[in-house]
């Protein structure tokens, strides 16, 4: 699973250049950025969420990206003419000085950081570039670089592209959860914590977080709710009672607070474009069915009928 507040934490990461490393994202020309941005499909999840007299949006973002998706289709532009607030799970701005205070991460057993740092090297990372963060966050910035491979990138995230047009327009931007609340979903119970390391990084040393992870992205790509919605039956991340723990904690555990959060900044009058993981619109705590749950009519415009 990949977190906003990676998005960050990946910025900060700096990787060697060499044949055998995950390459490089190649930013566009002004001429490809042009021809993208004007040709540019609806991708991703939408909706239009309306109570109190006015409506918001809830769109369904990929936090990873090809360089050709980092631009909004028609259906996303007009979501943005309608608002004046983009709301996202944690704004970037927000985490640096929260990563610079975070303690020191309880150390992992030698032989699983001997592991983990194998393949840090892999990766092309520096000697102990991640050594100091907790190991979720280890292994889902490994990951990170992993999907590199395939072409995808947190640069071209759906995520970060909306925070660009935001910054752009000055367009204010709410969180809608804190760095301890995204460091807490993220750290596993200490008990699990042995099995869940060891499957993640056995996926990575047998290049198995490719295939699901190219799977997520087309299945979110054409807006495909159903294949999203059957994500643990298929991305090979939740096969032990850890896994499927942890997945409940980064995804469906959060969602009544979101959706709360969204409530209460729509409720006091905003028009919001809520870019939130598209995950977290599926499963019986999805986030339209809560939305709906607290009085909002909830309409679905992508995938287009």
């Amino acid at each position: 699973m990949i977190r906003a507040l990676l998005l960050a934490l990946f910025a900060q990461v700096t990787v060697n250049a060499h044949a055998a490393c995950p390459p490089q994202p190649v930013q566009p020309t002004a001429e490809q950025s042009a021809r993208w941005a004007a040709a540019a499909p609806d991708r991703g999840l939408l909706w239009r969420i309306s109570r109190g007299g006015h409506s918001s949006y809830l769109y369904g973002s990929l936090h990873v990206g090809r360089a050709d998706w980092a631009y909004p289709g028609p259906a996303l532009r007009q979501a943005w003419a309608d608002t004046e607030v983009l709301a996202v799970e944690l704004d970037p701005a927000d985490v640096g000085p929260a990563l610079a205070a975070l303690p020191q991460a309880e150390p992992l057993p030698p032989a699983q950081a001997r592991r983990i740092e194998a393949q840090a090297r892999a990766a092309c990372l520096p000697p102990g570039a991640l050594a100091a963060l907790p190991a979720m966050l280890q292994l889902s910035t490994l990951t990170l670089l992993e999907a590199r491979r395939d072409g995808f990138d947190a640069a071209f995230g759906q995520d970060l592209m909306l925070l660009a047009w935001a910054k752009e327009e000055h367009r204010p931007v709410q969180s809608l959860e804190s760095v301890d609340e995204q460091l807490a979903a993220l750290e596993p119970e200490a008990a699990g914590l042995p099995a869940l390391v060891d499957g993640t990084l056995r996926q990575l040393q047998r290049g198995q977080m490719r295939a699901p992870l190219r799977r997520l992205a087309a299945s979110w790509s054409r807006g495909d709710l159903k294949v999203l919605a059957d994500y643990p039956r298929w991305c090979a991340c939740a096969d032990s009672p850890a896994e499927r723990a942890w997945l409940r904690s980064v995804n469906d555990e959060r969602n009544t607070q979101l959706a709360a959060r969204i409530d209460a900044l729509h409720g006091a009058g905003q028009r919001l474009l809520v870019a939130v993981g598209a995950l977290h619109m599926s499963g019986p705590e999805a986030l339209p069915r809560l939305l709906a749950a607290r009085g909002f009519e909830v309409q679905a415009l992508l995938p287009a009928k």
